[in-house]
């Protein structure tokens, strides 16, 4: 391949994704518009008009901020790639005789730059739409603090594992995508089983659940369900947002049971329990454990793929780049990798929302289907999600079923048992 076909090939999948992108937001908006101003039929008894507008104006305010992100991000790798920013920047440190320091300074030079150049965009969203909305709760002193966390997490874990990945590269001949693939296995993992310990309270206060009629409910239901956590705890998620939500963590005996402290001042006790065994749906069919392997699946061919560029001169002539290394090779590889399965988007969306209603069902074999119902017409309405998507932005993006189709299906399973 020369690098002129291979840079026409690179602009046109990434003009394709933007004008897909663009046409998806597009429907998106005028699909929810169209249906603001009457509450479909199934839910009028439970979500008043108001509410309903509110998530419509919410999610066409969300997708219209989101094309303006669409142009950007795709004039942003351009410019990176083809406008030579990347080079430009591994120029200003060709000075480094050592490769890995070198290499190293190159690539977190870049992701620095990307970080300070879109975050406009998220002080925009959280500061501006989502405070609009009456979401946003979070000060700007907090949200520094927070990018400074996350800026000195990613020194202490990144830099760490940034360097492990450049010497395999360097020092394992052919086969150095097999030992990448382990190390990365293995700090997944790694991050897997501290995360709930050690990372996620640095960010916010992890409480145990003091509602002792609460704990005792939800630990029967873990017994019936033959589920061991260990432990359940609350959530001051409120001192960021109004948002609720509930989730599992950790890995092996690390696993926690998590509770937005916003979640549990919306539910009733039934509701909670509902949600609850929706998580463990999720366990029990070993979605987790599913993800995590097709992730490591993929990421190996991914790695192979890398090996086989690796010494490509097209490959990096033609995102705009003369210096051949291992450090832009990786770099170059994961910039452009979406570029290329944007469209593969449809297909993962399937398999989550083949999870959910599997997660559902399960749910409602051990709670009261008309609770897991009620709570989540509750979520809607607090995460103000519109109950109208257009079905083919839904089909392309959502992860969870629509809210007519997941709650139909909820209210076709019967009695509880």
């Amino acid at each position: 391949m020369t690098p002129q076909l291979f840079s026409a090939l690179f602009v046109s999948a990434l003009l394709t994704n933007a004008v897909v992108k663009l046409w998806l937001a597009y429907r998106q908006i005028h699909h929810v518009a169209a249906h603001r101003a009457e509450v479909p039929a199934a839910f009028r008894d439970r979500i008043d008009l108001a509410a309903h507008r509110k998530a419509a104006d919410y999610t066409r305010a969300l997708v219209l901020f989101g094309t303006v992100s669409i142009l950007f991000d795709t004039a942003l790798l351009l410019g990176f790639t083809l406008g030579g920013g990347i080079q430009w920047i591994a120029g200003l440190f060709a000075g480094i005789d050592n490769i890995l320091l070198q290499g190293a300074a190159v690539i977190v030079a870049v992701l620095i730059l990307q970080s300070l150049l879109e975050m406009p965009f998220d002080l925009y969203r959280t500061f501006n739409l989502e405070a609009r909305f009456g979401f946003n709760k979070m000060t700007l002193g907090l949200y520094l603090l927070d990018a400074l966390k996350g800026l000195l997490l990613g020194a202490v874990f990144g830099l760490p594992l940034l360097f492990g990945v450049l010497w395999l590269m360097e020092k394992m001949g052919d086969l150095w995508w097999l030992y990448v693939w382990g190390v990365w296995m293995a700090f997944n993992l790694l991050m897997l089983f501290i995360y709930p310990s050690f990372i996620a309270p640095l960010f916010n206060k992890f409480e145990p659940m003091q509602d002792e009629a609460q704990k005792t409910r939800i630990e029967a239901l873990l017994d019936k369900c033959g589920f061991a956590a260990s432990g359940l705890f609350v959530m001051d998620g409120s001192k960021r947002s109004t948002h609720g939500n509930a989730y599992f963590t950790g890995f092996g005996k690390t696993k926690r049971i998590v509770f937005f402290d916003t979640l549990l001042q919306r539910l009733t006790p039934g509701e909670v329990d509902a949600v609850l065994a929706h998580e463990l749906g999720h366990f029990k069919h070993r979605h987790v454990l599913k993800r995590i392997a097709l992730t490591f699946a993929v990421s190996l061919g991914f790695l192979w793929l890398l090996a086989q560029l690796l010494h490509a001169d097209w490959f990096y002539l033609g995102l705009g780049v003369t210096t051949r290394s291992t450090a832009l090779a990786l770099l170059l590889f994961f910039m452009a990798l979406p570029v290329f399965t944007f469209l593969l988007h449809p297909l993962a969306s399937a398999w989550s929302r083949k999870h959910e209603f599997e997660a559902d069902t399960y749910a409602a074999q051990h709670t009261d289907a008309k609770d897991l119902a009620g709570a989540l017409v509750k979520l809607y309405q607090d995460n103000a999600k519109t109950l109208t998507p257009d079905p083919v932005y839904a089909t392309f993006y959502e992860s969870h079923p629509p809210a007519p189709i997941r709650i139909a299906h909820l209210e076709k399973t019967g009695e509880p048992k």
